[in-house]
């Protein structure tokens, strides 16, 4: 008698700890398989960006004021960076869901991940 019901819960203890080996093993796989789908994206996106002019405009665009701002100060002209400064300030005045939009094209430009993070950073201004 004793030996019968030991059995059954060794048996069922088991069958509990081989499911969830199983589950935990499942579990593994589908994060296996976002990590390969994920890679797999990045790195067909890298090779579609071989070509594309994309990241070199953002980056003319972006480095436009950092240029505009040296030359006023070397050429001594504070008319030039007066109106930088005026020109952030008209940004600044979009609404905020094309600044958003804008935000998320330079971010997925570069590759770079995130743009929850910055919505999060503009809720809190």
């Amino acid at each position: 008698m004793w030996a019968t019901l030991i059995g059954a819960v060794t048996s069922l203890v088991a069958d509990w700890l081989k499911g969830q080996r199983d589950k935990s093993e499942a579990k593994h796989k589908a994060q296996m398989e976002v990590l390969g789908n994920t890679a797999l994206w990045e790195q067909k996106m890298a090779e579609a960006s071989n070509t594309s002019w994309k990241d070199e405009w953002f980056t003319v665009l972006l480095s436009t004021p950092i240029v505009a701002i040296i030359y006023g100060v070397v050429m001594d002209s504070e008319r030039v960076i007066y109106r930088v400064g005026l020109a952030f300030n008209q940004l600044n005045s979009l609404p905020e869901w094309y600044q958003f939009l804008l935000f998320v094209a330079v971010f997925a430009s570069f590759g770079i991940r995130g743009a929850d993070k910055i919505s999060t950073l503009l809720q809190k201004r």
